[in-house]
């Protein structure tokens, strides 16, 4: 079964009865929604927990899903829905394998949270977001190579576009390292940042195959079993982070970093709460994103908002918003319009000659 089929069939069977296109499409901006909120959101306050007085970058990392269980009122309330048409129902959708290839990718996810995390703790926000706006290469790549994803004209100018603004915001990177940071510490995180871009690029397109893997076992590939299925990435995600806190006494620091950080000891608590929340939202934004549409769609939001997160850091961190920044903002949302009008104009095409062969039949 093919990337197309398998998302005409995941379409399909998402749509129940008595769920119509507008449903489907408030979906569709609900995920947008968290994955924007989270994309902005989440590198914020992961800086200003370290640009604050926090050190752990276990815990950083730690945080990024320890927002999983959030995840348990949705899928615990499908579960007894399920229950209450039939009592033999199984207490999971997702079919074991595709719960096995969460599971692996939950821990890659980990992998990638502690490399992000300790690349952001020697990296202004702004430089850091100007490195992980090169997952969306990396998406490509990987999208091509694993689900096959077809490109079209839209998409590689809305790369190129992404990708030109990432280069003028490099322009500029130098003049912000962080007061007390060295050289060397600095391009370790530089360094490590592209990693974990990479990482995750690869990550978002395996999302999309084990989607097509539970489609073509022949189970319904529904909401819920999304919810499944980030459910245990967020779990494995979070249990391959607690051992390296555990191992690094993280948790028996936070009372002392709580009393020596910046903001004050409440609002250093506030800062972690909410940093596992919208890095919540950002994942399941981002799965949500692949379930009804697909990876580009993802990888692209991820890269447009980038920029935003600039604007944010100007504002909560007061870095500097220098010139650059504001050329690689227009050349964001340039980008994001680009992708828009093509996948609009794709979809009337193909609306289009579906109507014609109807009429020719």
């Amino acid at each position: 079964m093919d990337v197309e089929a398998t998302k005409d069939v995941v379409h399909e069977q998402a749509a129940a009865p008595g769920r119509g296109r507008a449903a489907r499409w408030l979906l569709v901006a609900l995920n947008c929604g968290m994955l924007v909120v989270g994309t902005t959101g989440g590198p914020i306050l992961s800086r200003l927990y370290f640009s604050k007085g926090g050190h752990r970058k276990w815990l950083s990392a730690w945080l990024e899903t320890a927002g999983w269980p959030l995840l348990l009122v949705p899928v615990s309330a499908s579960y007894h829905s399920r229950r209450a048409r039939d009592r033999g129902a199984p207490l999971f959708l997702t079919p074991r394998r595709v719960l096995l290839a969460g599971a692996v990718l939950g821990v890659l996810t980990g992998a990638d949270d502690f490399v992000y995390a300790y690349g952001l703790a020697y990296l202004p926000v702004s430089t850091s977001a100007i490195l992980i706006s090169t997952q969306l290469a990396f998406t490509v790549f990987f999208a091509c190579l694993i689900v096959r994803q077809r490109l079209t004209a839209a998409t590689l100018n809305a790369v190129a576009l992404l990708t030109i603004g990432a280069v003028v915001l490099g322009l500029h990177a130098s003049k912000d390292r962080p007061a007390g940071v060295t050289t060397g510490k600095y391009w370790m995180g530089f360094f490590l940042t592209l990693g974990a871009a990479a990482l995750y690029g690869l990550i978002l397109p395996l999302v999309e195959l084990a989607y097509k893997h539970a489609a073509g076992g022949g189970r319904a590939v529904t909401y819920a079993l999304v919810m499944e299925m980030q459910l245990v990435m967020g779990f494995f995600a979070t249990a391959f982070c607690t051992v390296g806190v555990i191992v690094n006494k993280d948790f028996q620091a936070i009372p002392r970093e709580a009393k020596q950080y910046e903001l004050g000891e409440a609002r250093y608590y506030v800062v972690l709460v909410f940093n596992a929340v919208l890095w919540e939202f950002f994942f399941v934004g981002a799965v949500g994103v692949i379930f009804c549409v697909h990876t580009l769609l993802a990888g692209i939001i991820i890269a447009v908002f980038i920029p935003i997160t600039e604007v944010l850091g100007v504002i909560f961190l007061h870095e500097k918003f220098s010139s650059e920044k504001g050329v690689a903002l227009v050349l964001s949302l340039w980008g994001l319009a680009s992708y828009s009008y093509g996948e609009y104009a794709d979809a009337k095409a193909k609306k289009k000659a579906a109507l014609e062969a109807e009429e020719a039949s």
